[in-house]
């Protein structure tokens, strides 16, 4: 009988649906505190767990009697002593209604990579403000960079309202001026939170101490916020990762669907050949499917032989990435090295890897003020408007519009570290453009026999797959 219900336990858990959070803010705002107390009050912590916090608290610890929830996640020797967060924190708990998975991102302007880490994958960002000072400029920094994320859902959490006696007045002029500038930035769904991290007042219960706040506690919030409309379930992108052939009768092509839904029968077309089939069927470890939608992992296999590699992609003919070698993107710089404008990076979007050369700067961003301004070359954690120019070309959606297919990593070819991540606006005009860069290899005007043809299409084929594109004349 236990058997049987451990069982269905599991079973359950496994159907939980999972919301990745961040949580954002400026030095001292609380936001270890928060987490540490969302964790604390749901119950779920481990009895050693426990005792290492109240042991940690007295020895290092910040919040005099108090115990310090943040030293839950600031577990770094560096930030224990300074009492700051430097790098990002993650935190897995679940509750009946929902598995969650919390990214506790620095506050410092420094650290604003480790936050596009952070954030890359949220569906939720947590800002939070300290009552007494209100929205200050990391406040506006942190949600330009949450926007610039493309995250939905906001929640702007007053924290420390015990230091301001649980002031609506207080509460109310912050939301005001915290509404206009997401309505600035075209945010729309801002919900917001008079807390106190360190006592718990509206973290996980509703407190007595904000009788004239009639919403509910953040966490009740957190397990019923609606996330299934964030995926993109209308444009099917597959891109692919591997071409499965374990023996004769048997040719799938492997990967993560980006986005969208695809069922047995469908016509798809593969790019950039622009050959068109049919799904015959629908393969994963458990068995067949009738229907797959994304983030499932699965192996399609065709009604038609088609020439498909990896970096390849599987769409349906009726809708159609953007298909192109320009783009214009928002560059987050990551690297410690300055950009190199006479570089050429490698660029890794989806399966797809390519050379790629950044032909011009737009701008960039101050991420205090929002203003734009003239660059030459962006340093490291600036961000800013860029054209790139790859060799290969890519099949790709606005950012805005399809996370999966709209972001990308530039990648240094000498020390293999990432140099910066891009987020697509779309293609660039074909009048900006400031040069083209693809070599032509003109087979007639070399006298090269057709009968040589193959060979020569196979060998740039196995070159553009390294990222180095070659337009063949015949």
């Amino acid at each position: 009988m236990a058997v049987q219900n451990i069982k269905e336990f599991l079973d359950q858990d496994e159907k939980k649906d999972l919301l990745r959070l961040l949580t954002a803010g400026s030095v001292d705002d609380g936001k270890s505190t928060l987490i540490g107390r969302l964790l604390f009050d749901s119950k779920k912590l481990y009895e050693d767990q426990l005792q290492a916090l109240e042991r940690d608290s007295k020895r290092v610890g910040n919040a005099g009697e108090h115990i310090d929830y943040a030293l839950l996640l600031d577990g770094l020797k560096a930030e224990r002593e300074e009492g700051i967060t430097i790098d990002v924190a993650y935190r897995y708990f679940s509750t009946n209604l929902r598995k969650f998975i919390i990214a506790d991102t620095p506050g410092h302007e420094q650290y604003t990579r480790n936050m596009i880490t952070g954030g890359s994958t949220a569906n939720l960002a947590i800002i939070l403000v300290d009552a007494r000072t209100g929205v200050i400029t990391q406040t506006r920094r942190h949600t330009f960079l949450v926007s610039l994320l493309g995250i939905k859902h906001i929640v702007l959490a007053v924290n420390k309202m015990d230091l301001v006696d649980f002031s609506q007045e207080v509460f109310d002029k912050i939301v005001g001026e915290y509404r206009k500038l997401t309505d600035y930035l075209g945010i729309d769904d801002v919900t917001c939170f008079p807390l106190s991290a360190l006592d718990g007042d509206n973290v996980v219960e509703k407190s007595d101490r904000t009788p004239w706040y009639e919403g509910p506690a953040l966490l009740d919030f957190l397990e019923t916020v609606p996330i299934h409309t964030d995926r993109n379930m209308d444009d099917f992108r597959y891109p692919v990762q591997y071409v499965l052939r374990p023996n004769l009768d048997f040719r799938g092509f492997c990967g993560k669907i980006a986005s969208g839904v695809i069922r047995k029968g469908d016509e798809i077309m593969a790019l950039p050949s622009k050959k068109k089939s049919h799904v015959k069927s629908i393969v994963t470890y458990e068995g067949e499917l009738e229907e797959a939608f994304c983030p499932q992992c699965v192996t399609i296999t065709l009604e038609d032989e088609i020439d498909i590699s990896r970096g390849e992609m599987i769409v349906k003919s009726d809708n159609l990435p953007e298909i192109g070698r320009h783009v214009e993107t928002m560059l987050v710089w990551m690297d410690e090295e300055p950009m190199d404008r006479k570089k050429q990076f490698y660029l890794k979007h989806n399966t797809n890897t390519t050379r790629a050369t950044i032909d011009q700067i737009a701008y960039k961003v101050d991420v205090n003020t929002m203003e734009q301004s003239p660059a030459e070359f962006f340093k490291l954690n600036e961000i800013g408007r860029v054209q790139i120019t790859t060799a290969k070309t890519l099949f790709f959606d606005a950012y805005s519009k399809n996370k999966a297919t709209g972001s990308f990593i530039l990648i240094d070819p000498i020390t293999n570290n990432t140099s910066a991540v891009g987020m697509i606006i779309g293609p660039t005009d074909v009048a900006d453009i400031e040069h083209e860069d693809i070599p032509e290899l003109n087979l007639p005007k070399l006298g090269i026999a057709p009968e040589h043809y193959d060979a020569i299409e196979k060998a740039v084929k196995d070159l553009s797959r390294q990222g180095i594109a070659i337009n063949i004349i015949k």
